[in-house]
C-alpha cells in the first residue's frame, strides 16, 4: 500500500452530515457514523466508542455502517422487528439485508463504582447474548456471520457457523479486520494485526488488569505486574516477528480460550515466550513468573493478540499505558507523575534533536522519554509527508529502527524505585522494541550510591560531558527531606547552604553551620545543571515557592540559578494540572534553563552584573480538565461551547485493496492553553534567539 500524504485526495471523504453544526448542548455530541448531533444518553456513549473502534482498529468505513438498522426476527414463534445498534455492510454496497455482514448490540455502561468491575464469562452473559443470537440466527440474516455485544466494560464476540440443519454461535476473542481475510487471533504477521484506537486500547488494557484483579483476586499492584510481563512478551514477539525471523508466538486460535485443552496450549506458548523475554532483558529475575490461571492467561492473550502495538500511534499507546500505570503505581515519596499535556509542552519547547543526548534523572513512568521519542517520530513522518496516517510495514521497521538506535545511543533515564525503572523501560520499549537505557540509581547521590545502575550510568552519562537536554519532574515535598551528609556534601558549593538576611545591609549571608536537610527538588536544580554540558538545556517541574518565596533559602537558590544559567522561560501551571493526575494540591511551574559556559560565568563575575536578555514568561489558566479530571471546553461569550473539526485517519480495506482515508467530525474544543504556549514560545525564539552558546 502506498502511503498517502495530507495533500492526497482521499482526505476528508466523509461529509459532515445533514448540514453545518454551530453549537451542541451539554449532553450532545456529533455522531461518528452520520455526522449529525445525538444525545449522549442510554447506550449512546458506548455506541460512539464502538463506532470509532470499528473505523480506527478494524478498518471499517463509516459509509458501511448504519445506526439502528431494523431486522425482522422470530421470537417464540412470533415475528418481530429488532434493531442492530450498529449494522455493518459489504464495502461500498447498498444498505440492505442482502449486504448485511455484521451486527453490534450496545448497552449502557454500568455505573462506575469504587471496586473493580468483575468481568463476566460467556456463560455468565448467556441471557444478554440471547438477543445477539436472535439477530444472527434469523432466516433474514444467513449471510451475517459476526456479532458483538458490549456495554463498554464487557465485550462479547460471536461467530455464526451454519450447517445443513442449524446454526451455532461460537465465542471469539475478537473480530477479523474489515476484509475478513484474517481470522481473529491466528498466527499472522504483525502487519495484518489491528492498530489500537485510543479509547478501545485503553479499555483493553483496563480489562486485562481488571480481569486479573477482579477475577483472580490479586492485589492491584500484583495484577499490574502480571499484565506487564505479558505486555513485554507481546512487544518482544512483535519485534521478532516484524523482521520475519519467525512466526508469532503470542496468538490464540479461535477456539483456544474457551476450553481447557486450548488454554493449556496457550500457556505452553506464552511461558516459552516469557522464558525468552527473561533471557533477553536483565530486568527480570528468577522470581518473575507468570502465576495467572490458565483461564486468566488465555483472556489476556486473547485481548492483546490481535493488536499491532508496534504500529499503533505513540500517543494512543501512551494514553493507554500511562492511565494504567497511574492507577497502580502512585508513589508515596513525592512521585507525582507529570500530566501528558505538561510533558508535551516541555518537549515542544526544548525541541530535542536527533543528534542530542536526552536524560531524565527522575524518570518515573517514562513520560518525558516517551514524548521525546514521539517528538522525533513526528519529525520522521512530517519529512515523509505521512503525518497522521498509519505506517506501512516498511515504515514501521524504518521508524522503529531509527528510534531504537536513538534510544540505544542518546536516550537515558534513571530512578531510585525499581518498579518505576521497569515501568519506564516498558514505556520506551513500546515505541522502540528495545528496553533502552533506564538506570536503577539515586541520581542525587550519583556517581556515588549503592544501587546497581550507577556504574553503567557513570560510563554513559558522566556529569557535565554528554547530556544536551535534561527534562525532569523531581520528587518534591517537605516530608521527604534529603538528610544524608554524604549526599548533601556534593551540593555545599551551591544550593545546600543555610542563609539568612543581614539586618544592616539586607543582603543574603551564608550561615557558618552546614545545612542538615534539604528538599529534593532544591538539590535537583543543581544536579540538573551539573549533569548537562555547557550550553545544555534544562526543563524542570518545580513548586512555585522556589521561584517566588521571599525567604532567604529560596532567594539564594534563584541567585545561584542566575549565576550559572541563562533563564530561557517559565510557564506557571494551574492547580488543576496535578490535582487530577497526582491527587495533590500543588502549584507548579515549568522552568527552562540553559547552562552557562565557564567563560560566560567568569565574564559576568568580572563585569559585576548579569547582562540583560529577554525571558519568555507565560501563565496557563486552563489545561483542558477541571479538578476532577472532567474536560473543560472553550466557550463563546454567550456561553455556548465552541466546536472545531477533528480528523480521524485510518486504513480501510475495500474489495481487497487497502487505502488511507479520513473522517472529519466537529467536536467540542478543549480549553487548553499549553499548545498555544508552545506556539508562542517558538514565535518568541524567532524574534529573540537563545542567549549564550549557540547550537
Amino acid at each position: 500500500m502506498e502511503p498517502l500524504s495530507q495533500d492526497d485526495g482521499e482526505i476528508g471523504e466523509v461529509s459532515q452530515g445533514a448540514g453545518p453544526v454551530d453549537t451542541l448542548a451539554e449532553d450532545e455530541a456529533i455522531d461518528f457514523i452520520t455526522g449529525n448531533p445525538v444525545k449522549l444518553k442510554g447506550n449512546e456513549e458506548v455506541r460512539q466508542q464502538v463506532a470509532r473502534a470499528l473505523y480506527g482498529e478494524y478498518g471499517i468505513r463509516v459509509q458501511d455502517m448504519e445506526r439502528d438498522f431494523r431486522i425482522d426476527v422470530e421470537v417464540e414463534g412470533r415475528k418481530a422487528r429488532k434493531k442492530a445498534d450498529i449494522a455493518i455492510f459489504e464495502p461500498e454496497a447498498e444498505h440492505t439485508m442482502a449486504n448485511l455482514r455484521r451486527v453490534v448490540i450496545c448497552k449502557p455502561a454500568p455505573k462506575a463504582g469504587r471496586s473493580v468491575t468483575k468481568l463476566r464469562t460467556y456463560t455468565q452473559a448467556e441471557k444478554d447474548l440471547a438477543e445477539l443470537k436472535t439477530l444472527l440466527g434469523t432466516e433474514a440474516t444467513p449471510q451475517v456471520h459476526y456479532g458483538m455485544w458490549t456495554n463498554g466494560v464487557d465485550f462479547f464476540f460471536l461467530e455464526k457457523e451454519t450447517n445443513r440443519w442449524n446454526a451455532t454461535f461460537e465465542p471469539r476473542a475478537s473480530w477479523p479486520l474489515a476484509d475478513e481475510s484474517v481470522r481473529p487471533g491466528t498466527a499472522v504477521s504483525v502487519g495484518k494485526l489491528r492498530r489500537g484506537e485510543a479509547g478501545m486500547l485503553k479499555t483493553a488494557f483496563r480489562r486485562c488488569h481488571n480481569y486479573i484483579h477482579g477475577n483472580e483476586g490479586m492485589p492491584k499492584d500484583a495484577a499490574f505486574w502480571q499484565f506487564l510481563y505479558l505486555l513485554f512478551a507481546k512487544m518482544y514477539d512483535e519485534r521478532e516477528s516484524l523482521r520475519a525471523r519467525r512466526p508469532p508466538q503470542f496468538y490464540v486460535l479461535p477456539d483456544e480460550p474457551f476450553d481447557d485443552a486450548g488454554r493449556r496450549a496457550i500457556r505452553r506458548r506464552i511461558e516459552a515466550l516469557f522464558a525468552e523475554v527473561k533471557k533477553e532483558y536483565e530486568l527480570f529475575g528468577p522470581r518473575d513468573e507468570l502465576t495467572l490461571s490458565d483461564r486468566a492467561l488465555a483472556f489476556i492473550v486473547g485481548e492483546l493478540a490481535s493488536y499491532n502495538l508496534t504500529g499503533t500511534d505513540a500517543d494512543v499507546k501512551g494514553i493507554a499505558y500511562q492511565e494504567l500505570v497511574g492507577d497502580n503505581l502512585r508513589g508515596d515519596r513525592g512521585q507525582y507523575f507529570t500530566p501528558p499535556a505538561a510533558v508535551k509542552l516541555m518537549v515542544d519547547i526544548l525541541d530535542p534533536q536527533e543528534d542530542e543526548v536526552v536524560l531524565d534523572p527522575a524518570c518515573g513512568t517514562g513520560g518525558f522519554l516517551r514524548e521525546t521519542l514521539r517528538h522525533l517520530l513526528e519529525k520522521y513522518r512530517a519529512d515523509a509527508r505521512t503525518t497522521g496516517f498509519p505506517d506501512t510495514r516498511e515504515q514501521l521497521i524504518e521508524h522503529q529502527d531509527k528510534l531504537q538506535e536513538y534510544s540505544r545511543q542518546r536516550l537515558f533515564g534513571a530512578d531510585f524505585d525499581p518498579f518505576l525503572v521497569r515501568t519506564s523501560t516498558m514505556s520506551v520499549m513500546m515505541l522502540t522494541g528495545k528496553p533502552g537505557n533506564i538506570y536503577y540509581m539515586d541520581s542525587l547521590a550519583f556517581p556515588g550510591g549503592h544501587l546497581t545502575g550507577r556504574a553503567a550510568a557513570a560510563s554513559r552519562i558522566p556529569l557535565g560531558r554528554t547530556v544536551d537536554v535534561l527534562m525532569t519532574n523531581p520528587p518534591f515535598g517537605t516530608d521527604i527531606k534529603i538528610e544524608d551528609p554524604a549526599t548533601l556534601d556534593m551540593y555545599r558549593d551551591g544550593v545546600a547552604r543555610s542563609w539568612s538576611r543581614s539586618r544592616e545591609t539586607g543582603r543574603l549571608v551564608a550561615g557558618e553551620n552546614p545545612v542538615s536537610a534539604m528538599a529534593p527538588e532544591q538539590l535537583f536544580i543543581q544536579r540538573a545543571v551539573q549533569w548537562v554540558k555547557p550550553g545544555g538545556r534544562i526543563g524542570i517541574v518545580l513548586p512555585n515557592g522556589i521561584l517566588s518565596n521571599p525567604g532567604p533559602t529560596d532567594e539564594a537558590i534563584r541567585t545561584w540559578i542566575l549565576e550559572n544559567c541563562w533563564v530561557l522561560g517559565s510557564v506557571e501551571l494551574p492547580v488543576e494540572t496535578f490535582i487530577h493526575e497526582a491527587g495533590v494540591n500543588i502549584l507548579t511551574s515549568l522552568l527552562f534553563l540553559k547552562k552557562k559556559t565557564d567563560e560566560e560565568i567568569r565574564a559576568a563575575a568580572i563585569g559585576g552584573r548579569q547582562p540583560d536578555y529577554p525571558v519568555f514568561m507565560a501563565v496557563a489558566e486552563k489545561v483542558g480538565i477541571d479538578r476532577r479530571g472532567n474536560p473543560v471546553y472553550k466557550r463563546r461569550p454567550d456561553g455556548e461551547v465552541i466546536l472545531e473539526p477533528h480528523v480521524d485517519k485510518s486504513t480501510v480495506a475495500v474489495r481487497g485493496r487497502e487505502r488511507n482515508v479520513a473522517v472529519t467530525r466537529m467536536v467540542k474544543a478543549i480549553d487548553n492553553d499549553l499548545p498555544e504556549i508552545a506556539k508562542a514560545y517558538k514565535a518568541f525564539r524567532k524574534k529573540y534567539p537563545e542567549p549564550g552558546l549557540k547550537r
